[in-house]
């Protein structure tokens, strides 16, 4: 690389609320119960994150059967089918839920509107476990659209009670304009009275496309498997700039900054800080680079942990103090 160059951050970026409680769970339920702990799905989309917990004693896994008797189970993130809830029950398991209560929202809809007799179409990427999960709240009545083209082909047994709901990791503006190409077709459709597009990912494109208009080329951390990465590399590429994603610094070109002088760095909401500044360190090894972040939102959302997973030294603490802690404030951002 050339010298004199600048590392743009990007803000916000990374861990979002949902992540941090699945990982969180994970670790308090090996805190609590010991290894091994079992998980259905791995727990978020990201290399590091899921070595580093199997490096603790989590044991990721996709078959039920792979699970033992009386052993402790956490669903992902992602959210898992009726099915795979009901099977979970039925062996026994005690379970923890780390379905991102963003999905769970849109499950809850999905069940609710069903149950007024309902059908859907799903905005979403076929085979994404999110995507599994929410189309799996309903044994029928329930149709994936991955395109506009899709759209033409869908054919409800009716249109009079039709809703549309979406993955919550989905580009934005894709999303939009597949929305718009089913309100076209079904006039009728009922959509949510707030998008499923979560807050996180809303965040991190906008702040990828402010970014993008100040740098030469962009860099996304972000596991392959990440759905949310994908889209704010595809971002990125489409405001006209070069964009690479990477799992890890081992994976920095110095060529991708050939004639560049400034780089724009961001991470998926499933990609932790440290891989960020590993990547920092990367670039800074290549050339003599200053690093800046850029203006943006700051993100306060937490979300409640499940019951059971209170810590003994938290329940001594608890049970010392002559009032209760209050509780963390939640604030919805963007």
């Amino acid at each position: 690389m050339d010298k004199r160059k600048k590392i743009i951050l990007a803000e916000p970026r990374g861990f979002c609320a949902g992540v941090d409680r699945a990982i969180e769970i994970v670790e308090r339920a090996l805190a609590k119960f010991g290894p091994p702990i079992y998980v259905r799905h791995e727990i978020v989309h990201n290399t590091y994150v899921v070595s580093d917990l199997k490096a603790k004693g989590a044991i990721f896994i996709e078959d039920l059967a792979d699970v033992p008797p009386g052993a402790t189970l956490i669903f992902s993130a992602h959210g898992v089918s009726r099915a795979v809830q009901d099977e979970a029950r039925a062996r026994g398991f005690s379970i923890f839920d780390a379905t991102c209560p963003l999905v769970t929202k849109v499950h809850v809809e999905v069940a609710k509107l069903a149950k007024e007799g309902y059908e859907f179409i799903m905005i979403g990427h076929k085979g994404h476990p999110e995507v599994e999960g929410t189309m799996g709240q309903l044994d029928v009545g329930i149709y994936l659209v991955e395109t506009v083209e899709d759209v033409a082909r869908v054919q409800p047994a009716q249109t009079e009670k039709l809703a549309v709901v979406t993955q919550t990791t989905l580009s934005v503006d894709d999303a939009a304009e597949i929305t718009a190409a089913v309100r076209a077709r079904f006039p009728q459709v009922r959509e949510p009275k707030q998008q499923d597009i979560c807050y996180a990912t809303q965040n991190r494109q906008d702040a990828v496309k402010l970014l993008s208009g100040q740098v030469d080329v962009v860099i996304v951390v972000g596991s392959p498997t990440s759905s949310n990465s994908n889209r704010l590399r595809e971002l990125a590429e489409r405001s006209g700039r070069q964009a690479y994603m990477v799992d890890s610094a081992d994976e920095v070109r110095a060529e991708w900054f050939a004639g560049k002088t400034r780089v724009g760095l961001t991470a998926g909401a499933s990609a932790p800080e440290v891989l960020v500044q590993a990547v920092i360190a990367r670039i800074q090894q290549l050339s003599t680079i200053d690093v800046q972040t850029m203006r943006g939102l700051k993100e306060t959302v937490k979300f409640p942990l499940p019951k059971g997973l209170k810590l003994a030294h938290e329940a001594q603490a608890a049970e010392a103090s002559p009032e209760p802690a209050p509780a963390t404030p939640t604030v919805t951002a963007g």
